[in-house]
């Protein structure tokens, strides 16, 4: 009788330990809530999870026309103050000079420049007319495959410079959600030492964008790099 009270017991401390090493090796397979992501993203950070960030990070509805968005209405723009003196916006924004005008623009980044679909015609003769202006551009197309991250730091120091001189800086790229606002993320996480999970839900506060899987993982790859240079202030 004792003999067998033994074997349940170590039969049974078996199938624990079993248990508990299936459990840690497939738990990140499961759904997590918000709070474990925050948690675990500290020491790891993923394209995976910031997917599930920007999944889980609602942007409030827009006021309604005549209200706060009503000059982009009429000038038939998509183009939203996402951080003080910077806005995301489509190609319509970047070849409204009367909307830039108005607006104060000072800078425009293109974040995809070119003539084929999918990019924007614009460059430095375009805003020839608008000495107030400095431009510079980017040949890239919304792509998993594409490489952004060869571009984080000329972004952000050339959106830096926009706001360290008072100016206001327009990104765009066809739609106002991938390319330019992964420019913009970039420039918040290595300017303004906010992690990738922070940036993405600060941006997110003020309009909606959906930076594709490939540049989700290279803004993970980009915040585990800042993380080893010690470089943000946790």
């Amino acid at each position: 009788m004792v003999a067998t009270a033994w074997w349940w017991c170590a039969q049974s401390l078996a199938n624990d330990r079993y248990t508990s090493s299936i459990g840690d090796r497939y738990s990140s397979l499961y759904y997590q809530s918000p709070s474990r992501l925050e948690s675990s993203s500290s020491e790891q950070t993923t394209g995976r999870q910031l997917q599930r960030v920007l999944h889980y990070s609602m942007t409030p509805c827009r006021s309604l026309q005549g209200l706060r968005r009503s000059d982009c209405v009429l000038h038939d723009v998509d183009c939203d103050e996402v951080y003080p003196g910077i806005y995301i916006g489509d190609a319509a924004a970047a070849k409204n000079k009367t909307y830039l005008r108005m607006m104060g623009i000072t800078h425009v980044l293109n974040a995809a420049e070119g003539c084929r679909y999918g990019q924007v015609d614009t460059g430095h003769s375009y805003y020839r007319d608008m000495p107030s202006i400095r431009y510079m551009g980017f040949p890239m197309v919304d792509a998993p495959t594409t490489d952004i991250s060869r571009y984080f730091h000329v972004a952000a120091k050339f959106i830096d410079d926009a706001i360290s001189c008072g100016g206001k800086i327009l990104v765009h790229c066809l739609v106002g959600m991938s390319r330019s606002a992964t420019c913009v993320l970039a420039y918040l996480m290595i300017c303004r030492k906010m992690s990738a999970v922070d940036a993405i839900r600060k941006v997110r506060l003020r309009r909606d964008i959906r930076p594709n899987d490939g540049f989700l993982q290279q803004l993970a790859d980009l915040d585990m790099e800042l993380k080893r240079k010690n470089l943000y202030p946790y």
